[in-house]
């Protein structure tokens, strides 16, 4: 009766837990939306894909990707034996332990007529399964507390997670211990199971499961006479070998039953049989009951994500699919540290210390942030600045063992930073960076929007400086701007425009001029002719991408992203409460 309450209530606040988990994948969203896309609407489209995929030929990727990537995890193999190894000792016992001991009465006895749990292979193969997982979660605390891998930050769902795993199977294997030994369970099995009367026959088979079968008697004690071990063979041979093998078979049991085996009677007196096994059941349990809201929920997010990113193509793919994707992928996350290691931003975590700047860490806080969580100004700051700190390498997505678009995320949370009001006033260049790896998946006036807001409020604590100087330069400060700069290539320049017809922000416009003012080859002329003013005061220096692409292109060299970088240190700096006083005697500093 308690045991049925107990898994009556697990499995409620697991299906519970999972059935919000799936909501959440269809009601939130990562970062910028062309548009509102309801969640019936996601939800159409994700059971339009899935059919979609089951008949067509990209049924063959998904049974290539379920066999290599989340059966054998190949993609965890070719970064790292020994995570390859712990991983699938954990997975593979744990699950066969939970199909073949955990649901033997719904899945191994109707597979074999003829099954008991104390007969081989099932009793051999219940050890091996649960001393595969201990194991591999030996290696998962010899990789996290002994060799310290690089980047591999340890949180409280890590913990919980080797924690409720320990408990199940330690308590398991001293549950099963105690049973080897308990001679009040050997004397309730003779007197329900067989037709054993005589007091020489129950001699004889109790003398032979001390001997063979670990059960510690309160009357009899070893050495026995070969012939009542005899005896006793053949009596268990008619009555008990059709469901018992022998103990050792159990190994891990049996050897826990040696351990044990001093204080076994007191144990049998004490019933400490049934405390075990609420530990494990419990145990059980509330890992059931816990694993939607934990870490450990990825062993059902993690194969989707690898199924999903196999067949899906962000230019193909209907865009409610690819929310969806996003919003589970954050769920998928095995929080391994594989991404953080080869993360190309990850010195900057050793310099600032920012646990956000690693891609595994920002995985976590961005989950936060998206499921509207209270979040200080300090963390959403920090959120901020690691997400805006990642370079677009992509090094991160090509690594992960699951298959998350790591970089698709990142270009996303910026933009929603940016959608909700977060403009970071350090830096420009990132926030026009994130509109432009967006450009072509957002129109014009939205590029401009987050762009406007940024400057804004980066201006915001400048704003009387503005009115009460100018940025203005006399022409005659062309040279001290080549000399602040140390560069004059602009004077290089004749107006070839490639420069500025290979700008994705140029792209990005009908009109470039209206919304930029003057265009990369244009404010190159202007530093030419000596009109400085003119060319700090365009939009375009701040619109910048920073991708390099014109500086790339130039056929005369001139460095046109770098010159852009001066024209803005030089605004800013000549608003400043320093500069004023400084610009008196017509000198700037």
């Amino acid at each position: 009766m308690v045991f049925n309450v107990l898994l009556y209530i697990s499995l409620f606040v697991f299906i519970s837990g999972l059935i919000y988990k799936i909501y959440k994948w269809f009601s939130l969203e990562i970062g910028f939306s062309g548009r509102d896309i309801s969640k019936s609407e996601r939800l159409t489209a994700c059971f339009k894909g899935i059919i979609r995929i089951i008949f067509s030929s990209k049924i063959l990727i998904l049974i290539k990707v379920f066999i290599l990537d989340v059966i054998l995890q190949k993609r965890i193999l070719k970064e790292d034996f020994l995570r390859w190894a712990m991983h699938m000792l954990i997975y593979t016992g744990f699950v066969m332990l939970l199909l073949m001991h955990a649901l033997d009465s719904f899945i191994t006895s109707n597979l074999f007529s003829e099954y008991y749990s104390t007969l081989n292979p099932f009793l051999f193969l219940r050890n091996l399964f649960g001393i595969m997982v201990i194991a591999g979660i030996a290696i998962a605390i010899y990789r996290r507390f002994i060799i310290k891998v690089p980047r591999l930050k340890t949180n409280g769902m890590d913990f919980y997670a080797i924690i409720i795993l320990i408990i199940i199977i330690v308590s398991g294997f001293f549950l099963e211990a105690v049973k080897i030994t308990s001679f009040s369970d050997f004397k309730r099995m003779v007197d329900e199971f067989s037709d054993v009367s005589e007091e020489s026959d129950l001699n004889a088979l109790e003398s032979l499961w001390v001997q063979n079968f670990g059960i510690v008697s309160p009357n009899l004690k070893k050495p026995f006479e070969q012939q009542t071990l005899e005896h006793g063979s053949e009596v268990h041979e008619t009555n008990c070998a059709m469901c018992h093998s022998s103990a050792k078979w159990a190994f891990t049991g049996y050897f826990s039953a040696r351990i044990i085996s001093p204080a076994a009677l007191i144990i049998d007196q004490l019933n400490f049989s049934i405390i075990l096994w609420y530990i494990h059941i419990l145990a059980c349990f509330a890992g059931l009951a816990y694993l939607p809201f934990s870490k450990m929920f990825h062993i059902i997010a993690s194969p989707i994500s690898l199924l999903a990113n196999a067949v899906m193509e962000k230019k193909k793919s209907d865009p409610a699919n690819i929310k969806t994707r996003q919003v589970m992928e954050l769920d998928a996350c095995t929080h391994c540290g594989t991404c953080s290691l080869r993360c190309s931003a990850a010195t900057a975590f050793d310099a600032l210390g920012n646990k956000n700047i690693l891609p595994s860490e920002k995985m976590i806080s961005l989950k936060k942030l998206i499921s509207g969580k209270k979040t200080s100004s300090e963390e959403l700051k920090a959120i901020q600045e690691g997400i805006c700190i990642c370079t677009n390498c992509d090094r991160c997505t090509v690594v992960c063992p699951v298959g998350i678009n790591l970089k698709e995320l990142w270009i996303n949370a910026r933009e929603g930073l940016l959608q909700r009001g977060h403009p970071e006033p350090l830096l420009l260049s990132p926030y026009s960076f994130a509109g432009g790896l967006n450009q072509y998946e957002q129109p014009a006036e939205e590029y401009c929007k987050h762009v406007k807001s940024a400057k804004q409020n980066a201006a915001g604590k400048f704003d009387s400086l503005i009115k009460q100087t100018s940025l203005s330069l006399n022409k005659e400060d062309i040279e001290k701007f080549s000399q602040l700069s140390g560069d004059n290539t602009f004077s290089y320049c004749f107006s070839c425009q490639n420069c500025t017809n290979i700008c994705p922000v140029v792209c990005s416009f009908d009109k470039p001029e209206d919304q930029l003012g003057l265009l990369p080859h244009q404010i190159m002329r202007c530093l030419g002719l000596g009109l400085v003013e003119m060319a700090s005061g365009a939009n375009m220096i701040w619109d910048c991408l920073t991708c390099y692409k014109c500086q790339e292109h130039c056929p005369q060299n001139v460095n046109i992203t770098d010159l852009f970088f001066e024209l803005k240190n030089l605004a800013v700096k000549n608003t400043r409460p320093s500069t004023i006083t400084d610009k008196v005697d017509g000198t700037f500093k």
